[in-house]
């Protein structure tokens, strides 16, 4: 393809995408804005805690700025292992592995265990990090309706491969709405499936900030495995595979995005073994995410969900996008949920709940709202 014709394809896509309200672009803010945030995943509002800060910047004097290498050659610190163990201990699962982001542990948990001779059963509204491990999963994929246990039953029972993954976020990251772990779990065993949970959302939230999974009684069992964010509720970066110790034993021989990756930063990991270490010690945060949520839920008129998460159905791409920008106009910053992260005809505007929200940061969202969206 010549280099006009290049340009010219470039051209004809940016435009497809801005006719349709889906272009994006970069918002950087500074570090002392004044906007109120309800669309980050600052669960807990840890990220700007003087705690893990001090943390950060003791693992950066102490370990260095990087890792140095991936984890099976210099990068693995006693730091990393303390953040494995104490994780794990949290929601109560056997063993962690740390990874340096959530995408990239999710990659690892269903590429490690799929394979050619493997069912992959994967929820219709799985991440895109799920959804793209299932891609690269060499594996027979079907996709079940959302939250369909019919379905996922059918599909397990009626495989003719040896082996079967299932695949599911314990809560949506659009929609805010908790799956019934315990019941998936049972399904997974009757039909001799590793179940793989992403609590991304759940971790901090859910359980007594344990997450979902541990809130539902599953994080121990041999054919379960969870994947956790480290850079939503604990306010740090990276993310952990959480399993039996032949899971992740199996994943440090066998996962490409373990095995070839630099290893999480220490300055990273300091930060989140400080959260993990202040969840532990304070779970009423937990509470106070729920009871924010629920509160921003009242003022948008919408459903209180199971998570920090509350979605505004908007429907249109472009009303959406107009909505969060007058309402940033206005000094409030949500999330604005646009294909393909929600189906066509299904964007959204994202508010997040957040533990240190107060009752003037509240009053200030009501009245904004009431002026700009209803």
């Amino acid at each position: 393809m010549a280099v006009t014709e290049t340009q010219a394809w470039l051209t004809a896509q940016a435009e497809q995408r801005a006719s349709a309200g889906l272009h994006r672009r970069l918002q950087p803010r500074p570090a002392d804005s004044v906007v109120l945030d309800l669309a980050s995943n600052d669960y807990l509002g840890l990220c700007r805690d003087p705690r893990l800060a001090r943390a950060a910047a003791a693992a950066a004097e102490r370990w260095g700025a990087g890792a140095s290498g991936s984890r099976l050659v210099t990068g693995s610190t006693t730091l990393h292992a303390e953040l494995e163990d104490e994780l794990a201990g949290l929601v109560g699962a056997p063993a962690g592995l740390v990874f340096s982001s959530g995408y990239l542990a999710n990659l690892a948990a269903v590429t490690a265990l799929a394979g050619p001779d493997c069912l992959v059963v994967s929820d219709a509204d799985n991440h895109a990090s799920l959804v793209d491990a299932c891609r690269l999963s060499r594996s027979r994929v079907l996709v079940s309706p959302h939250c369909d246990l019919a379905a996922i039953e059918n599909a397990l029972a009626g495989r003719a491969e040896s082996r079967a993954l299932l695949v599911v976020d314990a809560i949506g990251s659009a929609t805010g709405r908790l799956l019934p772990l315990a019941s998936l779990a049972t399904l997974a065993e009757r039909y001799r499936a590793f179940l793989v949970v992403d609590d991304a959302h759940g971790l901090g939230v859910r359980g007594d900030g344990r997450g979902a999974a541990a809130e539902a009684g599953i994080t121990g069992l041999p054919h379960v495995l969870t994947t956790v964010s480290l850079s939503k509720a604990l306010g740090a970066q990276g993310g952990a595979v959480l399993a039996s110790r032949p899971v992740i034993e199996h994943l440090i021989d066998t996962a490409r995005t373990f095995i070839f990756d630099t290893g999480l930063n220490p300055p990273a990991v300091g930060a989140a073994l400080a959260a993990v270490r202040i969840l532990a010690a304070e779970p009423a945060l937990a509470d106070a995410v729920l009871d924010r949520a629920a509160r921003l839920a009242g003022i948008c008129a919408v459903p209180v969900t199971d998570s920090a998460v509350v979605p505004v159905l908007i429907g249109a791409a472009q009303d959406a996008y107009r909505r969060s920008m007058a309402l940033l106009d206005n000094g409030i910053r949500v999330g604005c949920f646009r294909p393909p992260a929600v189906p066509a005809g299904a964007a959204r505007l994202r508010l997040t709940g957040r533990a240190d929200l107060t009752e003037p940061e509240l009053e200030q969202f009501r009245q904004v709202w009431q002026e700009i969206v209803r």
